[in-house]
């Protein structure tokens, strides 16, 4: 299961008020974009969530802890029933209804040619409490972001970044575990923002206050990531792929001047700066040489474990409270 990245970017207001003082170029253009992407992604989560639970009905196939655990809210809910809390405690299907329903099972994308489960996944989830962390999450990251820089650039930032999250966790996945959730897209919505700061650095004010608040958010979710049960994995490939696309698409034309105080009355139009191409050219070479290189350990059946040991604790940590190997 994947937990979902919890967190808002910083900078945004700041980018407006500070790009916007020539010409209002950066409020003109954020008011363009209507955001319908992320509301859809949303109905279409909670909509599938409901197919997991009508075909999982808890109430018919009963739960693998025997006939002595009883499902949650049969009486109300029905077939759409939640497992009970020792089987799924997120409020949700059971392991058997998620795989069914295209979880990332690591032997069945490589041994079962099911590769398309690396897309699938995104849009499965463990659970009630799991969905509406994911959920809430990607308002708070995907609403600023689509009004920004419009559905397009956003949407592909999204699937890439899911597609990379999931296949980062496939290489990495036990052969007895199964992973499903939109972390990964949602992490590389918070790499696609750390990027843009970077690609657009000269048009922001509070430079540093941005960059540092943004990092701390990330740290925070990655850190949550090594808990048992959430899928570490998933949110590093999902923010790496994230954060490299956010150099791709999401630059913008820039003035000469460092701060918008220095911005002489000009009729000058921003140009693309150097830094910017050499940025954009290689961060897409990094991005197609490394999906390359893992889809190509992916399908020879390599998992990332046997040539690093230490990664797994990139996942999860064991401590005196909980052990990783449930």
């Amino acid at each position: 299961m994947a937990s979902g990245g919890r967190g808002k970017g910083p900078g945004y207001p700041q980018y407006a008020a500070s790009y916007g003082g020539v010409g209002g170029v950066a409020a003109d253009e954020e008011r363009r974009w209507w955001p319908w992407l992320v509301p859809a992604v949303l109905v279409t989560c909670v909509a599938v969530f409901v197919a997991e639970m009508f075909v999982n009905d808890c109430p018919r196939h009963g739960s693998v802890l025997g006939g002595n655990a009883s499902c949650i809210a049969a009486g109300f809910l029905r077939r759409f029933a939640f497992q009970p809390l020792r089987e799924n405690p997120l409020l949700g299907p059971s392991s058997a209804t998620l795989d069914k329903m295209g979880a990332l099972n690591w032997a069945k994308v490589v041994h079962g040619h099911q590769g398309w489960r690396l897309i699938s996944c995104i849009w499965l989830h463990a659970g009630l409490v799991h969905l509406v962390v994911n959920m809430l999450s990607l308002l708070f990251i995907g609403i600023r972001l689509e009004q920004q820089f419009g559905f397009v650039r956003i949407g592909v930032i999204y699937l890439v970044s899911g597609f990379g999250g999931s296949v980062m966790s496939a290489l990495f996945l036990r052969s007895t575990y199964i992973s499903v959730g939109a972390s990964g897209a949602l992490f590389g919505l918070l790499g696609s923002m750390l990027s843009e700061l970077f690609m657009n650095w000269t048009i922001y004010a509070n430079k540093a206050a941005a960059i540092i608040t943004l990092l701390f958010i990330v740290a925070i979710n990655l850190a949550i990531g090594i808990l048992p049960h959430a899928d570490n994995f998933a949110h590093i490939g999902g923010f790496a792929s994230g954060f490299l696309l956010g150099f791709v698409l999401l630059a913008r034309p820039q003035f000469g001047w460092m701060e918008r105080h220095e911005l002489p009355q000009t009729n000058q139009p921003p140009k693309y700066k150097l830094y910017q191409y050499v940025l954009w050219v290689a961060a897409l070479a990094l991005l197609i040489v490394g999906f390359v290189i893992i889809l190509v350990m992916l399908f020879k059946g390599k998992n990332g474990n046997d040539s690093c040991h230490w990664c797994q604790y990139l996942n999860c940590v064991p401590t005196s409270r909980w052990k990783c190997n449930t």
